[in-house]
């Protein structure tokens, strides 16, 4: 039976997976730097004999076609490489040696795990039809992403995959469980720059010069308004500032200040009015209150959208998979994620790998210091990817 068999090789597996996974966290490289990492996947793929070639500098694509009854369906599976720029405060054997880098999100999991399903796949190649294409993409986490420049160079053509599968960690979900949502499911994301503009001069004078610093908090306040009362309450919206620059002193106004936040938005042509809503806005209290304003939106990514028919296919064999009590249905989810490009021109399924234990400390979430995943979300993961390959293949 085909899950019996995927099962037996997950679980045999499993300890090169978690060797894998551990060189990976060791070694972790940030965004358009990961060339040891890719290195490390070539490495695997060769000793797997399978033909891959290098995209967009750090990515890797590879194909591995079934032995059995002719088929020309392709389905695509990827996994994000990158690292962030974190100090890992984790005291374990496979703690990050690349000081002040660190894989907080969850993609060295990734990694090896579809690193897992290629071992899979390779031990049963005169068993499916079908052609699996494997993503190793860089960059997930710094606009533009690598997902758009991978697009871009042509990683979901020759073959075309008719559907494209992700996965993510998630470490609110116990270890051995997954979560599906069909649908709107992550946001997109949009970076601000602002930079307020005044006229500097002595603390204790105010009145001889223009304040940037009241004016950038009139701002900030302001601008939650574009949320509260112009977003539609039915498609969430978030607007924070996470960063404020005044380089003034406790007796000196300065002559500018920076403010840098994020928009996150379910909704393409929302997002695209909240933009000019937020610009607008900005200058005109700026201006209002004798000042000006530069003001920046760098477009991320788009909106994650889990195509339907797919997700709920994907649902289903993942019960078949799994049992029913280990696949949960996931709420909205306000980060961003740059599968959502490949969502954005092909029908796509992004769900997530519960990788949580309690007892042995687990518990940290995404980008933190501490965060780390139970291994054996290695064998859940690289063994249900492989089913719903297979299945999505019509084995």
């Amino acid at each position: 039976m085909l899950k019996e068999r995927i099962r037996q090789l997950a679980s045999g597996l499993l300890g090169e997976a978690t060797a894998n996974r551990r060189h990976l966290h060791t070694h972790p490289e940030l965004s358009y730097r990961e060339y040891q990492t890719a290195a490390f996947i070539e490495d695997k793929l060769h000793a797997l004999d399978i033909p891959f070639e290098r995209m967009a500098d750090t990515g890797i694509v590879a194909l591995l076609q079934g032995g059995a009854a002719p088929s020309d369906k392709v389905v695509a599976l990827r996994a994000d490489i990158d690292a962030l720029p974190i100090f890992e405060l984790n005291q374990v054997p496979y703690r990050s040696q690349n000081e002040g880098v660190m894989h907080a999100c969850g993609h060295d999991v990734h990694t090896a795990s579809l690193l897992g399903v290629a071992g899979i796949l390779t031990r049963m190649k005169p068993e499916f039809s079908g052609t699996v294409k494997f993503i190793f993409q860089p960059a997930e986490e710094v606009i533009p992403g690598g997902a758009s420049l991978m697009i871009k160079a042509g990683v979901l053509e020759n073959p075309r995959p008719a559907h494209i599968l992700g996965q993510h960690v998630m470490p609110e979900l116990p270890v051995g469980k997954v979560g599906f949502r069909s649908g709107r499911y992550m946001a997109s994301n949009d970076e601000i720059s602002i930079t307020v503009k005044g006229k500097g001069g002595h603390g204790a004078m105010p009145n001889l010069g223009i304040d940037p610093v009241l004016i950038a908090c009139h701002i900030i306040i302001a601008l939650q308004q574009i949320v509260s009362r112009r977003a539609s309450p039915l498609s969430p919206s978030v607007l924070s500032f996470g960063k404020m620059i005044a380089n003034g002193a406790n007796n000196v106004i300065p002559d500018e200040v920076k403010i840098y936040g994020t928009f996150r938005s379910l909704d393409e042509t929302w997002r695209t009015s909240a933009h000019e809503k937020i610009k607008k806005m900005a200058i005109s209290i700026a201006e209002g209150m004798e000042g000006s304003c530069d003001i920046d939106i760098e477009r991320g990514y788009p909106v994650l959208i889990n195509e339907d028919k797919l997700t709920a296919a994907s649902r289903a064999h993942a019960i078949d998979y799994l049992g029913k009590a280990q696949v949960e249905d996931l709420d909205i989810w306000m980060a961003a994620e740059d599968f959502a490009s490949y969502s954005q021109v092909a029908d796509a399924c992004f769900y997530r790998l519960g990788v949580r234990n309690e007892d042995r400390g687990m518990v940290s979430g995404l980008h933190t210091a501490t965060f780390d995943a139970d291994e054996k979300a290695l064998e859940t993961g690289a063994g249900l990817m492989t089913y719903l390959a297979l299945k999505t293949l019509g084995n």
